[in-house]
């Protein structure tokens, strides 16, 4: 049987990793369901590791590669600061300029954060009918200063700044123009485009103010399948439950107007820019204070509860199982 596009089944996903075995003991994050860096110990400090590719067709596809690496790292509390680039590029459709744009938009993000390019690969590819870019992002963090889900507590509130799907609504705007001026102003378009800047899709502001603002026992970015996946992704890193109250969660507009549109769940469509952090009752607060005096809304959406409660998203009053999208809600209309 073929599988669907997007994440694995995550039960085959926890066997192949089980399966893998590492002897060296500096690894302390290592491969897990809902964990998205490695952390390898080196003297007083960790360095952060992640890859992760951009594989949906968009003309700021060098932007979004370096974004979402340096999202990953920073929610290990780490700096972001190398990165490496594999770019794929179609056999049929690449030209000097778009190999320059793509480079282009890369250094701009990386100087936009602070990081710099050191290495990797680029090819035209045989097969492929749009790029596909890999992104390899390395940081560096005090070792007193790792964030780490294994030490998420029952009690401890969720946070989720921003609001959701920033990423998803730039997306439709860019690949699904002509289909949404049936229905949407230019204007709005146009606004939705301008979500990669504003609200934009980095979380490093937000991820520094709250390890600064007090104690963070887990941070999360909801990419691939949306905020729901990232909240399941939360508790099987941090190994608990949860309560999520649904109308808590901000629907950013016209990201929440363009999902009705397509018949979308804008929980299930994917959303870097917005960040999950579980933090004991007593620093949530201050650190959600701290993350609106820089101008990024930052809202309690829940708790964090003991495994064998499960994950449960309360919709109009009544508790349904909080379950992982599979496969993003974006796909059904970009396949």
């Amino acid at each position: 049987m073929l599988l669907k596009p997007g994440k694995l089944d995550p039960q085959l996903l926890r066997e192949l990793l089980d399966s893998n075995i590492i002897h060296d003991e500096r690894v302390v994050l290592r491969p897990a369901v809902g964990r998205d860096v490695c952390a390898i110990k080196m003297g007083g400090s960790y360095l952060v590791a992640k890859t992760d590719p951009v594989t949906f067709a968009t003309d700021r596809i060098g932007w979004y590669v370096v974004h979402v690496n340096a999202n990953d790292v920073a929610t290990a509390g780490a700096r972001p600061k190398w990165f490496l680039l594999t770019a794929l590029l179609p056999e049929r459709h690449t030209d000097e300029a778009l190999v320059r744009r793509i480079y282009d938009d890369v250094r701009s993000a990386l100087a936009s954060i602070g990081c710099e390019l050191v290495g990797g690969h680029t090819e035209i590819t045989i097969g492929l009918d749009r790029p596909v870019l890999v992104g390899q992002m390395l940081g560096e963090v005090r070792a007193a200063r790792l964030v780490d889900a294994r030490n998420v507590r029952p009690g401890d509130r969720i946070l989720l700044t921003k609001g959701v799907p920033i990423e998803g609504t730039a997306l439709m705007a860019l690949e699904c123009a002509d289909r949404l001026r049936s229905a949407f102003p230019e204007a709005a378009i146009e606004q939705a485009r301008a979500f990669l800047d504003t609200p934009g899709i980095s979380i490093l502001p937000e991820a520094a103010a709250a390890c600064e603002a007090g104690e963070v026992h887990a941070m999360h970015d909801p990419t691939e399948g949306g905020v729901a996946t990232g909240l399941w992704e939360l508790g099987e890193a941090a190994d608990c439950g949860m309560v999520v109250q649904e109308d808590r969660i901000p629907i950013v507009e016209p990201g929440g107007a363009f999902c009705r549109h397509f018949g979308l769940d804008p929980l299930g469509t994917i959303s870097s820019g917005s960040l999950l952090i579980c933090a004991p009752p007593g620093d949530a607060e201050s650190i959600a204070r701290t993350i609106e005096a820089r101008g990024i809304l930052c809202e309690d959406i829940g708790e964090m509860r003991p495994r064998s409660d499960g994950a449960w998203l309360v919709r109009k009053g009544t508790k349904v199982p909080l379950r992982p999208f599979v496969q993003d809600e974006l796909t059904r209309i970009l396949s």
